[in-house]
């Protein structure tokens, strides 16, 4: 049978191309008998799925830790090639030395959902939580005292960085490869070009020739919204809108309004997040945030922050609002109380346990439901861990490969003791009480941005929220994501969702 792709090997690495034409049928399940470590060098509209887990889009940058025997497939073939980087088993470092260095470098890396933390963080984990829904629902509610910022997740594509080498003082422009062993910059046309190609390229090069001359002092990162040919005149409740969609979410300005004519006289739009600073891009150390004063105006380009206006000492929940938070938060409050911290500290100790009892909820999020019954929650969680062991039980043709399922089972199986099972119970019941009153925030938030959201079905325009919102503490810099993980399911995985590649 022949393969869907075509390999070619340099050194201890491997390159692997996917064609832009490769038929869906052909991107199957499989696993590999070693880690890896894989790099997307470059490809658009491909998705990526880890079993029990819920696809992504790939983007250019992405470092993917599959560890061996683990169950995934590329979900869907994008509109350009897909090229990946696969270093040999030999060379791969473990997934924690990776967060490790990721940590260590400062990078923007992946943002755990405010619920998640309470598998992920321990004791002081889930306090934080309860803490950050707290300050945001003071800073909602009229409290100028909040120490909480929030910015809004954009759902653009690609990401693009932009600022000085400080290495030589030039500027340049790139895409996620900027933090690579050995980093892909572009200083520029001809650079962008040999290196990338098709919408990809088209939209680097427009990023480098008009952002060069804004006056970008450090490095910045942010999405790419539009370029010219992106920006479509549509009607959408019988009033008439300038759209574009980069990704899912179709954002929809009124055709009359100033944003609307400044957007239309640009070549490009951008939203930018996050500051770099350092002596080189090894060292660079990630703050959420830019500021953007410094940068000059251009009428060929649109960009703005991530950042809500501030929104300390206004009121915008009601009290009816807020009192439903606080409930939410006290109840959260007298159940984390119950919790043993011995079970959370286990978890916290052992995160290959945590990300499968993630993957495990993520099955719900797919589906688009909520945790209803908390102990049946933890009865099925049991199952389905047990039944993953029968099942690789069973391909295992050799008696020492049987007892060494068994072994590895009967040594996983040992944390969920009958006190484990009644605190995980209660974790499930706290993690149901923090959505609940994230839901409510969520809610707020989104009725404070500037720029209307919509999906895009077959049946026309669908109103939906913002990707969703990032909370930062400003004492400690954390960061925590806040999204409405059954609309993201919905609008993710509907058939009826026409996904901006898809048009």
């Amino acid at each position: 049978m022949s393969k869907p792709y075509t390999d070619k090997t340099n050194g201890r690495f491997k390159t692997r191309t996917f064609e832009s034409n490769t038929d869906s049928h052909e991107l199957v399940w499989h696993r590999d008998k070693a880690d890896r470590v894989i790099t997307v060098l470059e490809g658009n509209g491909w998705m990526f799925q880890m079993d029990n887990s819920i696809p992504y889009e790939l983007e250019e940058g992405d470092v993917l830790n599959i560890s061996k025997m683990e169950y995934h497939r590329i979900y869907k073939a994008g509109s350009t090639n897909l090229v990946i980087e696969i270093e040999e088993p030999k060379n791969v470092k473990s997934f924690s030395d990776y967060l490790s260095e990721a940590s260590k470098a400062g990078k923007n890396t992946h943002m755990t959902h405010i619920e998640d933390r309470v598998i992920y963080g321990g004791v002081k984990g889930a306090r934080e939580s309860i803490f950050a829904l707290r300050s945001l629902r003071d800073m909602l509610a009229g409290n100028s005292n909040s120490s909480t910022d929030v910015t809004v997740k954009w759902d653009g594509a690609p990401a693009v960085f932009a600022g000085i080498d400080p290495m030589d003082g030039q500027f340049f422009v790139a895409k996620k490869g900027i933090f690579n062993k050995d980093p892909k910059v572009y200083k520029s046309e001809a650079d962008v070009r040999a290196d990338t190609s098709g919408d990809l390229a088209e939209k680097l090069v427009t990023a480098f020739n008009e952002l060069k001359d804004l006056g970008i002092k450090d490095v910045i990162q942010g999405d790419v919204m539009f370029t010219k040919g992106d920006l479509n005149s549509e009607s959408i409740d019988g009033e008439k809108m300038i759209t574009f969609q980069p990704n899912t979410i179709v954002y929809a300005v009124p055709a009359k309004s100033d944003l609307a004519k400044t957007m239309l006289k640009a070549n490009l739009g951008v939203v930018w997040h996050t500051t770099y600073k350092g002596k080189d891009f090894a060292s660079m150390k990630a703050s959420f945030g830019v500021n953007l004063k410094g940068l000059k105006k251009k009428p060929s380009v649109w960009y703005q922050d991530a950042d809500l206006q501030d929104l300390s000492g206004t009121a915008t929940l009601t009290k009816v609002d807020t009192d439903e938070v606080t409930a939410a938060l006290s109840k959260a409050g007298k159940i984390f109380q119950k919790i043993k911290s011995t079970t959370l500290s286990e978890l916290e100790n052992n995160p290959n346990l945590a990300i499968k009892i993630e993957t495990f909820n993520n099955t719900l999020v797919r589906k688009g439901e909520r945790i209803a019954s908390t102990t049946k929650h933890v009865q099925d969680l049991i199952k389905w861990f047990n039944d993953k062991y029968k099942k690789e039980y069973e391909k295992r043709s050799s008696e020492k490969g049987k007892a060494a399922v068994l072994q590895k089972q009967e040594d996983e199986m040992k944390f969920f003791s009958k006190e484990n099972k009644k605190n995980l119970d209660l974790m499930f019941q706290l993690m149901n009480a923090i959505v609940d009153a994230k839901l409510i925030i969520i809610n707020k938030l989104d009725k404070l941005k500037e720029i209307d959201t919509f999906v895009r079905t077959r049946n026309g325009f669908k109103v939906t929220g913002s990707e969703g919102f990032v909370a930062i503490d400003r004492a400690t810099s954390g960061a925590v994501k806040l999204v409405d993980r059954m609309e993201f399911s919905m609008n993710n995985f509907s058939k009826d969702v026409i996904k901006g590649w898809e048009r």
